[in-house]
């Protein structure tokens, strides 16, 4: 069993991590700027000048390592780590290049500016793969898998399993027990493990778990029910003794929406100017393999249930759903064409969706606009499915950066309903950030392999009680 220490030694290793993380990678930079970038400058800064430029790359580093998820070793795969601090620092050494570029006077050093930025970034993606495969070794060692009892009602719970199984550097489950074995049972089986997971329980008996739980001081993951998200944005209101909680449930304010589509139309303007290229090489190739059209033109749902046409460049086959019939691309589908494997992989067909974005049909972030047959399939398994429209479609959104393309429609809803219940200007920039880490992570395209809506979990939500 796992003492109350456990999580201060967690704390301290996190700070080590971080700490050696930023001396590496801003160390490097540092070499690089003192024996050769800074000597490019007719004037070379000095003193503070110095200070001023380590200072500004090691914030830099500090804000996009942390947004990309890089110091998160032991939460993520090492593999993902890694590219989670590549990335990051392919940005920072993107905008500290054109910051060096600007300040050092002669055009003629802009050749020599860049090698050096490539060489210093081929020695921090070296270091990186060094420092987080020995990081996650200590942590494995450290901090072993949690020892866990599964506590669960809905039968779905294998597949459920599957998932939790891809992880077992960080989850263990050491036994299933049924809620049909009684409460009794229950307490008994969750004092003999370091933490709990309870999955799809029914309100009232999962409330008494977690009181459990609570007193005992064990640690409990849960699967959230749509209610519990829904309330995550309440505010506390202590007008007498008693205290309440009060949900708008209205969406975005007026000045988030405000914020938001000024965002969008500077965004999606500059980013149709920047992508014009790729997307006439795009609309050549297209043309070339099969001679047919180059877009991709269907109704999707946007917010408050309006109808509109999303723009995408075509990547299956003519007359793909020539049946009528609406299929899902699946894996190795024979419909998607040689240009639209590659155009999926990469989310080039999703470039054309800026223009719906500077027309306000859309938004860069927020839940993927549904085809309308989808939303009138889903919505009579789920009624709940129809609050993802409360705000527009996005170009990518939460679902998308922490979901995959097969996501069950059960799931979608309830990461979209924690975008909008927890929405805010930084977190739009963060899933913006986070969705160019997902374009190299190859599950986030995959296709479905059986269409599953997971119909059981909606009725046990439905007829949920709380105390």
């Amino acid at each position: 069993m796992k003492d109350k220490s456990y999580e201060q030694y967690k704390r301290i290793f996190k700070f080590s991590e971080v700490l050696l993380t930023l001396d590496v990678m801003c160390g490097l930079f540092g070499y690089v700027w003192y024996s050769y970038l800074n000597m490019l400058n007719e004037k070379p800064f000095t003193g503070s000048g110095n200070f001023m430029e380590i200072a500004v790359y090691t914030i830099a580093t500090l804000l996009l390592i942390q947004i990309f998820g890089g110091f998160e070793i032991g939460f993520y795969t090492a593999l993902n780590a890694v590219l989670s601090q590549v990335l990051a620092m392919v940005c920072v050494n993107f905008l500290m290049g054109i910051q060096i570029v600007l300040t050092i006077s002669s055009i003629y050093t802009i050749d020599e500016i860049i090698l050096a930025m490539m060489i210093l970034q081929a020695a921090q993606i070296l270091m990186s793969i060094i420092l987080v495969h020995l990081f996650d070794k200590l942590y494995v060692s450290l901090f072993p898998a949690w020892n866990m009892l599964l506590i669960y009602e809905n039968e779905s719970v294998r597949m459920f399993m599957d998932k939790v199984n891809t992880r077992k550097d960080k989850y263990v489950i050491g036994e299933l027990i049924h809620v049909n074995e009684g409460i009794d049972k229950i307490k008994e089986k969750i004092r003999q493990y370091d933490s709990i997971l309870v999955y799809d329980v029914s309100s009232d008996l999962r409330n008494d778990i977690i009181k459990y739980c609570y007193g005992e001081g064990v640690r409990v993951y849960q699967t959230p029910k749509l209610s519990d998200i829904m309330i995550r944005s309440a505010r506390e209101h202590h007008l007498f003794d008693s205290p309440l909680l009060m949900s708008n449930n209205i969406g975005l304010s007026f000045e988030q929406k405000v914020m938001k589509r000024t965002i969008d139309v500077v965004i999606s303007f500059l980013m149709l100017i920047l992508t014009s290229p790729i997307m006439l090489i795009t609309a050549i190739c297209i043309k070339l393999e099969d001679g047919g059209p180059v877009f991709f033109i269907q109704e999707r749902i946007t917010l408050n249930d309006r109808p509109f046409m999303i723009y995408k460049f075509r990547s299956m086959i003519v007359d793909a759903e020539a049946d009528g019939k609406a299929r899902p691309a699946t894996q190795n589908d024979d419909r998607i064409t040689k240009v639209g494997r590659f155009i999926r992989k990469t989310r080039i067909d999703e470039l054309p969706q800026l223009y719906n974005v500077l027309k306000g049909d859309m938004s860069l972030v927020g839940p993927r606009p549904e085809r309308v047959e989808h939303v009138e399939k889903y919505t009579k398994l789920i009624p709940e499915f129809k609050y993802r429209t409360k705000v527009k479609g996005g170009l990518t959104g939460y679902a998308q950066v922490y979901g995959k393309y097969n996501t069950t429609a059960y799931d979608k809803i309830k990461l979209d309903l924690m975008y909008i219940e927890n929405y805010s200007i930084a977190l739009d920039f963060r899933i913006v950030v986070m969705t160019i880490k997902v374009l190299f992570m190859k599950s986030s395209t995959e296709g479905f392999t059986t269409e599953t809506v997971p119909v059981e979990e909606k009725k046990r939500e439905s007829e949920e009680t709380d105390d």
